[in-house]
């Protein structure tokens, strides 16, 4: 999900709290980038969690976790993982494409019949491969939604489905690249046709318990809140207006494309046990994941559900990244073992700020 906001707060900045690995002597260029996002770039806080080759992991912090008391960041803490949801949503695709109950090339009509149906929409034209590959045309529901009511409203997932169906096509199905959630509501509703279960039953069942992400959880309906220690998440209803504690919200506008809550270091965890072969996915499927295509000219690869991005420092790192009204994530691992994710405490109205965010990524991985 997308917000547009923008920051000019100025907070103080925490320090770095280490988990198995000792501290550099000299200043830290990963905590330096969080620094600057906070006294630079305004957001009012950061956190990271960068893993080594060797699996061992450092957790960052700075600004504050709470803007009216003044709180420290706590280290690892909750947050709204947003569009890193449909990473997880793919995977469990890609695991019914592995035990034949899913054909990545059949229509979303083989498993949804005469549902995805509007103007100039035909879910007889479109495919697996093109919803979870962002290829397929679909209007994202997104531009519909009034970002500022949906604190406490509960949406189904034929509801947001609707909301793009009112829309045309972007472009024909398989013709370019074009993000669109609407893709993953689909993904989901296709899960839950085929399993006859709930999408986050099987999301935890298939990923979640399999791979220990003892801090990652799909929220039930009705749920706003965040369990775990967590620093709060911040918007603006304008550029020049007042911040607003966005923390608990209803999630539910999201669902397969955005609702999970984690940590850096569970994330850290899942995009790399995903890039081992039949750790969650058998190496076929893997390789079809890991098949992509351009973003545009930006050098980003487009897999399913996940993105490959080039590093500075020579070749590329897989992820994802997450944008929902309180929080922004980004970050990724490499074939190697390393691995980072990041997360500020508002969605910046400035892509500049992103920028900044995806460079620390950069840095911690090329370090």
């Amino acid at each position: 999900m997308t917000l547009a906001l923008s920051l000019s707060t100025a907070v103080a900045v925490g320090v770095l709290a280490p988990s198995g690995m000792s501290a550099a002597a000299s200043p830290d260029v990963v905590q330096q980038g969080l620094n600057a996002l906070v006294r630079t770039d305004g957001v009012p806080a950061a956190l990271a969690t960068v893993r080594d080759g060797r699996g061992r992991t450092r957790d960052y912090t700075a600004g504050v976790g709470d803007l009216a008391t003044g709180a420290r960041v706590p280290a690892d803490g909750q947050v709204r993982i947003g569009s890193n949801t449909k990473t997880f949503t793919a995977v469990v695709v890609l695991q019914l494409v592995g035990e034949g109950k899913i054909d990545l090339d059949a229509s979303v009509d083989a498993y949804l019949p005469g549902l995805v149906r509007g103007e100039g929409v035909d879910g007889r034209g479109v495919t697996v491969r093109q919803l979870l590959q962002h290829t397929s045309g679909l209007a994202d529901y997104e531009g519909q939604l009034d970002e500022a009511s949906l604190r406490y409203r509960y949406f189904e997932p034929r509801e947001l489905l609707d909301m793009a169906l009112r829309q045309e096509p972007v472009f024909a199905p398989g013709a370019r690249f074009g993000y669109s959630s609407t893709n993953y509501v689909l993904a989901g509703l296709i899960v839950q046709r085929v399993t006859g279960r709930p999408l986050a039953e099987e999301i935890d069942r298939r990923i979640v318990r399999r791979i220990g992400l003892r801090h990652t959880y799909f929220p039930a309906v009705g749920d706003r809140t965040i369990r775990e220690a967590h620093p709060k998440g911040y918007r603006r209803d304008s550029a020049s207006g007042p911040l607003t504690d966005f923390t608990e919200l209803d999630p539910s506008a999201g669902w397969a494309a955005g609702q999970m809550i984690s940590t850096n270091a569970d994330l850290d965890r899942f995009f790399t046990e995903l890039l081992i072969p039949d750790r969650l996915l058998p190496a076929a499927q893997l390789a079809q994941m890991r098949t992509t295509v351009p973003v545009g000219d930006t050098g980003i690869g487009s897999g399913l559900g996940i993105f490959s991005r080039p590093l500075s420092c020579g070749g590329v790192y897989w992820g994802h990244g997450g944008d929902i009204p309180g929080y922004e994530t980004r970050g990724g691992a490499t074939d190697d073992g390393r691995a980072v994710n990041i997360a500020v405490t508002t969605v910046p109205a400035d892509d500049a700020v992103t920028r900044h965010l995806e460079a620390v990524v950069d840095t911690a991985l090329c370090r």
